[in-house]
């Protein structure tokens, strides 16, 4: 019955695209970008290191950028690649 097209009822649930898609802050993935403008307003405001804060979210976001262009998913891969870096070793 299900092949020809047929629906059972209560047997629906819609997939929201939202659900699918992942979670980017400009084009950087949310943790990521969260962390980058912490860690430049921490230099900017704190050191008061205007300069040097601006350039350090700018070049972290754009690496950032690129990466989740290629892979959105690279940040818990690099983090479970840099905690099981010998697991398959010889």
């Amino acid at each position: 019955m299900i092949g020809d097209g047929q629906h059972l009822d209560g047997f629906e649930a819609p997939l929201h695209r939202s659900l699918t898609e992942p979670i980017l802050l400009g084009g950087a993935p949310r943790a990521i970008a969260i962390v980058n403008g912490t860690v430049a307003a921490a230099l900017g405001l704190g050191l008061q290191q205007w300069i040097a804060g601006v350039l350090v979210w700018a070049v972290g976001h754009t690496i950032a950028v690129f990466a989740a262009k290629r892979d959105p998913d690279f940040a818990p891969v690099l983090a479970r690649h840099l905690r099981q870096r010998g697991y398959l070793a010889c």
